[in-house]
């Protein structure tokens, strides 16, 4: 039986990770308050501003942001997005 949580990205309850994606009080929040599709969605989001803004992860300032956009993206609120991204059209 998957395991579900009321996603705070989607008010809605959705399929929930197997684990927590961090180490920390971080990934057990997530954990506990993400859904799997969110999640997924994150990490997507975050590959493309890692990539249009040239971050370096071994920057602890490129870490910060990132970390403060994954918070909004998964709260629901105002996000960064990567500059000039068009979404495929279906």
């Amino acid at each position: 039986m998957t395991r579900t949580v009321f996603c705070r990205k989607y008010q809605k309850e959705l399929p929930g990770l197997d684990l927590p994606p961090l180490p920390g009080a971080a990934g057990q929040n997530i954990f506990e308050n993400v859904s799997t599709q969110a999640w997924k969605e994150w990490l997507s989001h975050q590959t493309m501003l890692i990539n249009e803004k040239q971050l370096n992860m071994m920057d602890l300032t490129a870490r910060a942001y990132l970390t403060e956009q994954r918070e909004k993206f998964l709260s629901g609120d105002d996000y960064e997005k990567a500059e000039g991204y068009v979404p495929p059209k279906e």
